[in-house]
């Protein structure tokens, strides 16, 4: 019985988080879609420029992004039945929360660099419109204190993600067994699909996003310089694609089997490089051309990705090439560790 009680707490904590965590999402889109939108808005905003000009822009397409994986599990978790209803639940709760976690940290990173915008007076100037920014900010900042106290209270799973039983592309095809046009294209040969090229999966989201995101910068800015539109593109598919992988390793979107250590390395160089990317572009300053943005944000990430890369191969390269005299002592050594005394 204390059992089950501690459970249901345990049920109900997570939901409030869970539902504070999209509240606080909710109202940080609300108010930066209308400041990003409006170029009137957005000319008088304190966090016009970079680097939290960046902040904001990237938290604005991820926090409502995660929100949409949260409530894809949360429709999942409303309509399972069976008689393993009560550990299906349990399990995919364990992953939810953690995904409200990151979307929280998201919304949290680009409010503190608002704060940091407003503390520095970056952008100083209508007076009347910043306050009213700023308790908007105030409001949201609230919001995000009280979900994260929330998040912690519940915090889980204490396991490793390995030993989760579902991901999100197990709600996805549970979702379109349910309708009768989907049911074909979701089979188990197409998930294994998926799962063996989740890289070329998130490649592709990436690049349809980026292209979505680019068509509406150009058309909003009236952008005709084509290196221009090209960096935005790249730029664009390269966060969003460094954003799926962080993501789908803090809360397994999509269970991947195995893989090898090159390719691991790989991955690690393509995160490592579009952060760099990221990074250089919030605090690249004004540059006078196109090319010059090229070579600055594009080079230094494209280096990042190499040195991680050779820094990375090298470790595996060194620890492959032990002397195996020594690799045969300590497994002996260890061995006899093992064996009980002799008495």
């Amino acid at each position: 019985m204390a059992g089950m009680q501690r459970a249901g707490g345990d049920r109900r904590a997570s939901s409030a988080a869970l539902w504070a965590s999209l509240g606080t999402a909710a109202l940080f889109e609300a108010l930066a879609i209308p400041e990003l939108d409006d170029k009137a808005a957005w000319t008088i905003s304190p966090w016009k420029l970079d680097p939290y000009h960046t902040a904001v822009y990237l938290a604005q397409f991820a926090v409502p992004a995660l929100a949409l994986l949260i409530a894809l599990r949360l429709l999942v978790l409303a309509v399972t039945r069976g008689a393993d209803r009560q550990q299906q639940i349990e399990d995919r709760l364990q992953q939810i929360v953690r995904a409200a976690a990151v979307m929280t940290a998201g919304t949290g990173l680009a409010l503190a660099f608002e704060w940091a915008a407003v503390i520095a007076g970056a952008n100083p100037s209508h007076r009347a419109w910043t306050a009213i920014q700023v308790s908007g900010l105030a409001v949201d900042s609230a919001l995000a204190v009280g979900t994260t106290a929330l998040l912690v209270r519940c915090r889980r799973p204490r396991g490793s993600p390995a030993q989760w039983q579902y991901d999100w592309l197990d709600d996805l095809i549970f979702l379109c067994h349910r309708v009768r046009v989907l049911r074909r294209w979701a089979s188990p040969e197409v998930a294994t699909w998926v799962r063996r090229h989740a890289f070329g999966v998130f490649l592709a989201a990436s690049a349809l996003g980026a292209m979505a995101i680019t068509g509406a910068q150009v058309v909003g800015e009236d952008i005709t310089d084509p290196p221009l539109i090209a960096w935005y593109f790249i730029v664009e598919t390269g966060s969003n694609l460094a954003l799926c992988l962080i993501g789908n390793k803090l809360f397994v979107c999509i269970a991947r089997p195995p893989r090898t250590q090159r390719r691991m390395i790989t991955e690690t160089a393509v995160v490592a490089g579009n952060l760099v990317t990221l990074a250089t572009i919030a605090f690249h300053g004004s540059l006078a051309t196109a090319v010059g943005l090229f070579a600055l944000t594009l080079g230094a990430g494209l280096a990042a990705a190499l040195i991680t890369a050779a820094f990375l191969f090298a470790r595996t390269a060194s620890t492959q090439s032990s002397p195996p005299g020594k690799t045969a002592e300590t497994a002996q050594r260890a061995h006899r560790a093992r064996r009980p005394a002799s008495r």
